[in-house]
């Protein structure tokens, strides 16, 4: 019986992510100890399930598509810089979503619901922020500046994308960072 790393996300389209790829470059100009999400990783993860029994998923996919078809699609928009932790030591940078927002929101709590009743997912302490994660802080190394790069960037915006389905991907850790694949599709309104 083998098991999954697997989450729930909504993708993000190309042009977005080369904005956000020249943002990551812009930030690590810095010279800080940052381990960047590489361009083909980044996406707004709606809920990390974590290790699944490849025998779930069939279930796990069944849900995300029930639950994204009760839902109609909409405009997201990607900006905004800011960071997990300490904002003088961040553990984690991000960019942020203004638009679309609460619906990103109800789209977790919707998908969030049927996969609790699965059993395959847990639900976390903090509450759901939609965000993309940038990249992972290794050491303080360059923290002052780090800081100072981040502010730089408050008022970046990566452009608005219509979100018509979220996606249940796996991630295999690999040694030279993770590799992930769609596992399935589920469109929103069905």
């Amino acid at each position: 019986m083998s098991r999954m790393r697997t989450f729930i996300a909504v993708e993000l389209p190309a042009d977005v992510r080369s904005r956000l790829t020249s943002l990551q470059q812009a930030i690590g100009r810095s010279g800080a100890d940052v381990k960047w999400v590489e361009a083909e990783n980044l996406h707004v993860t709606l809920l990390f399930l974590g290790e699944v029994d490849e025998r779930d998923l069939k279930a796990v996919c069944s849900a995300v598509g029930g639950a994204c078809a009760a839902l109609s699609p909409f405009v997201t928009s990607v900006e905004g810089v800011g960071s997990f932790g300490n904002p003088r030591r961040p553990r984690t940078l991000w960019a942020g979503v203004s638009q679309g927002h609460d619906e990103l929101v109800a789209l977790h709590a919707a998908i969030e619901g049927p996969l609790l009743e699965l059993g395959c997912y847990r639900r976390e302490e903090r509450k759901f922020e939609p965000h993309v994660t940038l990249g992972r802080v290794r050491s303080d190394s360059g923290a002052g500046q780090l800081s100072a790069a981040r502010q730089q960037q408050e008022k970046f915006a990566a452009g608005e994308f219509r979100v018509s389905e979220a996606a249940v991907m796996s991630s295999e850790l690999r040694p030279e960072g993770p590799v992930y694949a769609v596992l399935s599709r589920a469109r929103l309104g069905g």
